[in-house]
């Protein structure tokens, strides 16, 4: 057992390495973004089955508490944070459409956890889910759209007012009020509602964090873009979007396995996040058709990837718990 554990990891690692070096080789000037954006992912993995380590312990308590008082709940959520700072920064350095798909980190490593702390046996589907994500995401970075990455606040004032974008925003408010109203009235908790509801605020949350990290990095080099409207109000929308996500996310956690939430959530943002950049900033406007084919390959594979890894995945039932609840008197 302790073999195909180190055996799993071993080849991960020597995915992710092959990975990375085929980055650098390919894109030097956007390393930094690709760097930030797989080592925050693979956090954020580690985060999200923290929270779940700490909802199962929660309920295995006589008298169980809410899971805001968990401290494990807690450094789960801080390092989610991290996470999201890491993905915030690497906006700053690379195009939508080459960090977002870079999630699949987060579901390679949540399949690395799941084999090495949660106990569950290495699977080959896990060894081929994970070699198509990488080979996918590989594709994704090497025919990602080459787009300036300055923008000014003066061109996201014209992005908003655009009607593509004004048209995709009615039709994602209709579609997020639609799926809240099951959410709240009729009580539907269906994993795809949730997440959805995730994918479209991260959609939101994607388009603002471009647009502030580009500003940042232009007032950084002298180009003051702070003193805009636009930078604030874009700062806000990054901020409130992105609170109701957490909402919603951990959520989804608190009700279903990490290794079926991050998977679907990996699907559904990188699809909302290629939209919105395509629709917000244009980014696939000036590409070659071979360059867009291969882009959407390279998506087939990923999601073709995850969809191996999550397919029958479920907990096993082991002889001991793994996590040590204690003994119940009487029982």
């Amino acid at each position: 057992m302790c073999y195909q554990k180190n055996h799993c990891c071993m080849f991960f690692l020597k995915l992710l390495s092959i990975f990375v070096f085929l980055c650098f080789v390919i894109l030097q000037t956007q390393l930094l973004g690709v760097l930030l954006a797989a080592a925050s992912n693979f956090l954020i993995s580690v985060s999200l089955s923290i929270q779940k380590c700490a909802h199962l312990r929660l309920a295995c308590q006589t008298e169980p508490k809410p899971y805001y008082t968990s401290k494990l709940w807690w450094c789960g959520i801080i390092l989610l944070g991290l996470g999201e700072v890491g993905n915030f920064t690497a906006y700053g350095f690379a195009p939508i459409a080459l960090v977002a798909p870079l999630g699949c980190v987060s579901v390679i490593g949540t399949a690395v956890i799941s084999v090495l702390f949660l106990k569950q046996t290495v699977r080959a589907a896990d060894i081929l889910g994970g070699t198509l994500a990488v080979a996918g995401t590989y594709l994704l970075v090497t025919f990602a759209p080459n787009v300036p990455q300055e923008l000014t606040a003066r061109r996201v004032q014209n992005n908003l007012v655009s009607w593509p974008f004004l048209v995709y925003v009615i039709l994602e408010i209709i579609t997020f009020c639609i799926l809240l109203y099951f959410y709240k009235r009729k009580a539907v908790k269906h994993i795809m509602i949730l997440l959805m509801m995730v994918a479209l605020l991260a959609s939101l949350t994607v388009i603002a964090v471009k647009a502030v990290a580009s500003m940042i990095t232009l007032s950084v080099k002298g180009k003051m873009q702070l003193t805009y409207p636009v930078f604030y109000i874009m700062l806000i929308l990054m901020a409130t979007s992105c609170v109701f996500q957490v909402k919603f996310l951990n959520q989804a956690m608190h009700l279903y396995e990490a290794t079926a939430v991050v998977p679907i959530n990996f699907m559904l943002f990188t699809t909302s996040a290629i939209v919105s950049g395509v629709i917000f900033y244009q980014e696939f406007q000036s590409a070659a058709l071979l360059s867009v084919f291969m882009f959407l390959f390279g998506c087939l594979l990923s999601f073709l990837g995850v969809f191996v890894i999550a397919r029958n995945k479920k907990e096993e039932h082991l002889q001991v718990p793994y996590i040590d609840c204690g003994r119940i008197p009487g029982i």
